[in-house]
């Protein structure tokens, strides 16, 4: 039964393929100008505005180290610098080194 279905709409569409086709040989050249022309106020119409997602800022500034916390008033930090050998695939490389914390001042 689909393939009935599907034959005989193949079929209309065939049949009427030919006479567009004839249909737009036909047409004066300036009819097909006029056509083509975009005057209408629907191809003048203004495309619709981009979305926006709002970015609020944070309500407070905040350092992205990991642990936080407050080292109180009078803090130090305290540095050692060293360094150290680090073995690559290319070959020994000396690196600096760097390890703070912070003591009460």
């Amino acid at each position: 039964m689909m393939r009935i279905v599907t034959a005989a709409v193949l079929a209309a569409l065939v049949g009427l393929l030919p006479a567009a086709v004839a249909q737009a040989q036909t047409a004066p050249s300036g009819m097909r100008t006029a056509q083509a022309a975009p005057t209408d106020s629907s191809a003048q119409q203004r495309r619709p505005a981009i979305r926006r997602v709002p970015v609020y800022p944070r309500q407070e500034w905040r350092p992205p180290v990991y642990p936080q916390y407050n080292p109180g008033p009078n803090a130090v930090r305290e540095c050692t610098a060293t360094y150290v050998q680090e073995y690559r695939p290319s070959g020994t490389v000396i690196t600096p080194r760097m390890n703070c914390y912070w003591r009460r001042g």
